[in-house]
């Protein structure tokens, strides 16, 4: 595999340490350039050089801050799907974005913020300067077209993050372009949907097995459709869904299965954040790590765990729900026995990963992260499907979920039958709970569906300010008052 095999810094542009020696002193000998290390200047030269680049994108995905604790709290600790977890005392600043008390300055508000910059930052150096880099033609415009992809990403996660956001398409070129201001929220969704447009147009459709992992053509329509999706553009979702639909993509058989590591990259797996301890301290997810079970088996720290509301929200008999939630006191399908007095009463089962798998630097780090799946178009061509007036190929999506679900089991997950649009509406807003449960979506899909205050007030989420999460202070602050908070937050 790709990202799996590769070993690239994140830092493509490095500076000479600057040696201090006495006044005087003319030994030009002791300006010893650092070691190892490729001069700025000497970099984006060769075809090599770009393939170093756009490895460094994907290793950066999966790094602290796009995986970890800031994703977390910012995209799943606000649902009523999800809580803090582990002990009451460990990590217990998390309890404000749980209970929408968090301000500006909040470690994981700027972690976030970095984590997407930096994404973008990298992605901005490829296509500044891959264009001038006398290569393969071919092999130019794919890489080009997977920096675009991935700072859609970005651009994607913080504008549903935050709002409007600064924009930046391009690398700084003098002072004045630093520090700008934010860009209004439709601006932004304007870019995302320009680069994965051209992004589509390149991309393959699959690659050979020393690529998996890298953006494909169904990767960026199924991102695209879920970026129009949170703008209401329903006849855009059904087109680009449809082309998906058309890309051989299959739902994995077993669910609980799909979610394990020898099952990754699976013919359901549209995007993965591919994940492999490297060893020398390279970039590894610790997605798994923060929300492994604890305890006498050492999974991992107990973050992020399931609440008794995802537990309510299956129908009877589902085995989603199983294959969601692990349970204290159960034995899972690899045979962990999860002891029965360990702080928590539920943990993510989909980030799970056996004891049986062996670690290097930390638990679970060879879990990919599941971005995107195709159970995710299949909802999302069943949502617009019934927004614009066609309930047969809404239920026929929701049918094609629910019977991979029920694996056979007809007594259970009944067919939805209904033609009535809002009756529909409802259900499949329902199977995107179950279905897409603990994988980071519940927060900005209630939002998106105008139910925020209902789902989340309980738990102290205020319309007119918790739509977005509020800009880090000290971004503000360096800004020198250019950037301005968010409603609420001041």
């Amino acid at each position: 595999m790709f990202i799996k095999n590769f070993k690239s810094t994140l830092t493509l542009s490095t500076c000479a340490a600057l040696l201090v020696v006495s006044q005087g002193c003319k030994k030009s000998f002791l300006d010893v350039p650092p070691q190892g290390q490729q001069p700025s200047q000497e970099f984006f030269k060769t075809q090599d050089d770009a393939t170093k680049a756009v490895n460094s994108i994907y290793a950066n995905l999966r790094a602290w801050n796009n995986t970890a604790f800031a994703p977390m709290a910012i995209e799943s600790l606000g649902s009523d799907e999800a809580e803090k977890g582990s002990t009451p005392a460990d990590a217990s600043y998390m309890n404000a974005f749980d209970n929408f008390t968090v301000t500006a300055t909040e470690g994981q508000i700027q972690d976030f913020w970095n984590g997407e910059y930096q994404d973008i930052q990298l992605c901005n150096q490829v296509l500044d300067n891959v264009p001038n880099i006398s290569m393969d033609a071919s092999l130019k415009n794919r890489y080009l077209a997977e920096a675009k992809f991935v700072r859609a990403y970005a651009y994607f996660r913080l504008v549903r993050a935050f709002g409007d956001v600064p924009l930046r398409l391009h690398l700084p070129k003098d002072a004045s372009e630093y520090n700008l201001p934010r860009t209004p929220k439709a601006d932004v969704w304007a870019a995302i949907e320009a680069d994965l447009t051209d992004a589509a147009a390149v991309l393959p459709q699959s690659y050979g097995s020393n690529d998996i992992g890298r953006a494909t053509k169904g990767a960026a329509l199924a991102l695209h459709a879920k970026a129009a999706m949170y703008q209401k553009k329903w006849d855009l979702v059904l087109s680009l869904t449809n082309t998906v639909k058309g890309l051989g993509y299959t739902l994995f058989p077993n669910f609980e299965e799909s979610f394990r590591i020898p099952n990754e990259n699976n013919s359901e797996s549209v995007f993965e954040i591919q994940a492999q301890s490297l060893g020398g301290g390279a970039a590894t997810s610790q997605y798994s790590q923060i929300q492994g079970v604890p305890g006498n088996l050492n999974l991992g720290w107990g973050f992020n765990t399931p609440t008794e509301a995802l537990v309510a929200a299956f129908e009877p008999g589902d085995p989603r729900m199983d294959a969601t939630i692990i349970f204290r006191g159960e034995t899972t399908p690899q045979g962990d026995a999860i002891e029965i007095s360990g702080p928590n009463p539920r943990y993510n089962q989909k980030s799970y990963v056996p004891k049986s798998y062996p670690f290097i630097q930390n638990q679970g780090e060879d879990q990919n992260v599941r971005v995107l799946r195709y159970a995710e178009v299949l909802l999302m061509n069943a949502e617009a499907a019934n927004e614009t007036g066609d309930p047969t190929t809404a239920l026929a999506d929701l049918e094609l979920v629910r019977a991979r679900a029920r694996g056979g089991n007809n007594a259970i997950l009944p067919k939805i039958t209904t033609t009535d649009q809002i009756a529909l509406r409802t259900a499949i807003w329902h199977e995107r709970q179950v279905e897409l449960a603990m994988e980071f979506d519940r927060y900005f899909d209630v939002i998106r569906q105008g139910r925020a205050q209902t789902i989340f007030g309980p738990k102290g989420w205020k319309p007119n300010k918790n739509e977005v999460w509020p800009i880090p202070q000290n971004e503000i602050d360096l800004s020198a008052g250019v950037l301005i908070q968010n409603p609420g937050y001041n």
